[in-house]
C-alpha cells in the first residue's frame, strides 16, 4: 500500500511540475509520511515507517540529528581525506541530498576544514555537528574557540572527549569537562560526551550524569569493540554482551547513543556482514543513531537501503 502511495504522489508531483528531483521526491514521501502515522491514529489505512533519514531525539539533549550520519574519521580521517577537497564535498552533499543531516569529525581526523567547505551554504540550523577532544589540552576553552574558527560555526552541537580508555577518564580530563561545561553554558556547544575505547570507559560512561552523548563501538561480530581486560584480539564476539549490558544502562539513565565501528572500520567487506552488523544496531533498540565512515555514494545508498529495510521488519 506504501508503495501504490508514493507511485501516486511521484506521478501527480510530474503532472504538475514536470520534473522531480531525488531530494523533492524524499520531502514528498517524508511528509507523507507524517500525514500515514496521522491516519493510523485515526484508524486510517497507513502506518508510518522509520528510516534512516528520519530526524531522531538524542537522549536528553533535544537535538535531531538523522538516524544515520557520516563519519570522516576512517583509519583517522585518512580514507575521506584521500577523496580530496572535491570528493570530499561531492560525498557530504550527496548525503545531504538524500536528507543525511548529522556529520561527525574530531580535531584528530584532521577533517575540520573539510566539513567547514562541505556545508557552506546550508542553513546551520539544518545539520548536526559532532567533534571531539583528544588528550588534555593546555587551555581547552581556547581549543574549543579554534574548533569553532575551524569549522566556521557558531556552535557545535555535541563535542566529546576523544579516545576514553581509563576507567577514570573523568578524573583524568576534569580539566576539559570544566571546559565543555562552560562551553555549553556559553552556547558555544549544545551537548557534550565521551568516546569510549575501552570497558572500563564505557561502564564508567553509563554511569555519569555529566554525560549527554555516548559514541559507542558496536556489532555483533566484536569486531573493534572495547576490549574486557587483558584482552587483545581485534575480532572477538565475547565483547558483545558486556557492551550491551552498557548500553542498556546508558539508555536507562537517557543518554544519547551514537553507535560507531558499524562497519568494523572497513573490515566488513562480505555484504553479509555489513547487513548483520546493520540489522543488528537497528532492532537491537539500544542506539538513538549509528555513524559509518563513507567513502563513496554507492556505500550512502546501501546503508539507506539496509536500514531501512531492517526498520521496516520491525514494523
Amino acid at each position: 500500500m506504501r508503495k501504490q502511495t508514493e507511485q501516486f504522489f511521484l506521478r501527480g508531483y510530474r503532472m504538475n511540475n514536470g520534473t522531480i528531483t531525488r531530494r523533492q521526491f524524499i520531502k514528498g514521501t517524508t511528509a507523507l509520511a507524517g500525514t500515514a502515522a496521522v491516519s493510523s491514529c485515526a484508524g486510517g489505512l497507513f502506518k508510518s515507517k522509520r528510516t534512516a533519514i528520519d530526524k531522531v531525539t538524542l537522549g536528553k539533549t533535544g537535538l535531531t540529528p538523522s538516524r544515520l550520519g557520516v563519519g570522516t574519521g576512517t583509519f583517522n580521517g585518512q580514507t575521506q581525506r584521500d577523496l580530496g577537497t572535491d570528493g570530499f564535498n561531492r560525498l557530504i552533499r550527496y548525503a545531504y541530498d538524500q536528507g543525511i543531516t548529522y556529520f561527525d569529525t574530531a580535531e584528530n581526523y584532521q577533517t575540520h576544514p573539510y566539513v567547514r567547505d562541505a556545508i557552506r551554504g546550508i542553513p546551520r540550523e539544518n545539520i548536526f555537528i559532532q567533534s571531539k577532544m583528544p588528550r588534555i589540552p593546555d587551555n581547552p576553552m581556547e581549543t574549543i574557540e579554534r574548533y569553532l574558527r575551524e569549522l566556521d560555526v557558531e556552535y557545535i552541537d555535541s563535542l566529546l572527549v576523544h579516545v576514553a580508555t581509563r576507567a577514570d577518564w573523568d578524573q583524568e580530563r576534569a580539566r576539559v569537562l570544566d571546559a565543555m561545561d562552560e562551553a555549553k553554558a556559553r552556547g558555544m556547544i549544545r551537548s557534550h560526551g565521551v568516546s569510549c575505547h575501552s570497558l572500563a570507559a564505557l561502564e564508567r560512561a553509563a554511569q555519569l550524569d555529566w554525560v549527554d552523548v555516548n559514541l559507542v563501538q558496536m556489532n555483533p561480530q566484536g569486531a573493534n569493540l572495547n576490549r574486557p581486560p587483558g584482552s587483545t584480539a581485534e575480532i572477538d564476539p565475547s565483547y558483545i554482551t558486556p557492551t550491551v549490558e552498557q548500553l542498556k544502562i546508558m539508555k536507562a539513565n537517557n543518554h544519547g547513543i551514537i553507535g560507531m565501528k558499524i562497519i568494523g572500520e572497513g573490515k566488513f567487506t562480505d555484504p553479509a556482514d555489513r547487513e548483520k552488523s546493520i540489522r543488528f544496531a537497528m532492532q537491537s533498540g539500544l542506539p538513538d543513531a549509528i555513524v559509518i565512515g563513507f567513502k563513496s555514494a554507492a556505500e550512502i545508498d546501501e546503508a539507506i537501503m539496509r536500514m531501512n529495510n531492517a526498520l521496516a521488519d520491525m514494523a
